[in-house]
């Protein structure tokens, strides 16, 4: 399903549960070997997304150990961003030389916890959180704020390698009529500090796509060239 949210120069895998064995590199086996086994497993089977992701590319597999946020290392050349949650694994990657940067995240489609979206909304997005529930109520939109958060920070990391409060971007939805009626659209997320520069151009907002279907919540955003 990610796929159908990035352009052509992204290449994007994904499985729906940890039953492929998976053989890690020896850093990467390092890494978790601390953490639970259901940890182990998902961290496993997005790097075999992501390997085969490489390999489409026409890139060797190398380590994909985690950096000081938890973020991949990708190779030289390699824009990417990896997500997980219950039932869904992916990794999109593309070459630096069509990509800046690029964020995917995937959610269950199921309201937040109580009290969690006060911490991560600004009062603005909640007035229109609850102005898309009035039209469209089957759609987890405080799940989809959420995600779409985690997508915009996953894009601006590597660009800056600066922390990303969720007080500090501003995510605005657009719903988009669907022949197979899903529920899909685009977002805006307005950065409300100063945008990293890329090239001579400060990037002050990002745009991004989502899609709710079979129990997940989808959101991606790809900086172009």
């Amino acid at each position: 399903m990610i796929a159908e949210l990035l352009p052509d120069a992204v290449v994007s895998v994904f499985r729906r549960d940890d039953a492929e064995p998976v053989t890690l590199f020896p850093e990467e086996a390092a890494a978790v070997a601390r953490s639970v086994v259901g940890r182990q497993r998902e961290f496993a089977t997005v790097r075999l997304c992501a390997r085969l992701a490489l390999r489409r590319l026409g890139l060797p597999e190398t380590p994909l150990t985690p950096g000081p946020r938890g973020e991949p290392r990708w190779p030289d050349g390699v824009a990417g961003s990896m997500t997980h949650c219950a039932g869904y694994r992916a990794a999109a990657l593309a070459r630096t030389s069509d990509v800046l940067s690029l964020g995917i995240d995937a959610e269950p489609a199921a309201p937040l916890p109580e009290g969690v979206l006060a911490g991560v909304s600004l009062p603005g997005e909640r007035r229109h959180l609850d102005a898309l529930t009035a039209r469209t109520p089957g759609v987890p939109w405080d799940r989809l704020l959420f995600s779409a958060k985690e997508s915009v920070f996953k894009t601006w990391y590597p660009l800056t390698r600066r922390e990303l409060g969720f007080e500090e971007a501003a995510v605005d939805f657009e719903p988009a009529p669907d022949p197979h009626g899903h529920d899909t659209g685009t977002f805006t997320a307005r950065l409300l500090v100063p945008g990293p520069v890329t090239g001579r151009v400060r990037r002050n907002h990002f745009t991004g796509r989502w899609l709710v279907r079979e129990g997940v919540v989808l959101t991606a955003i790809v900086l172009a060239r």
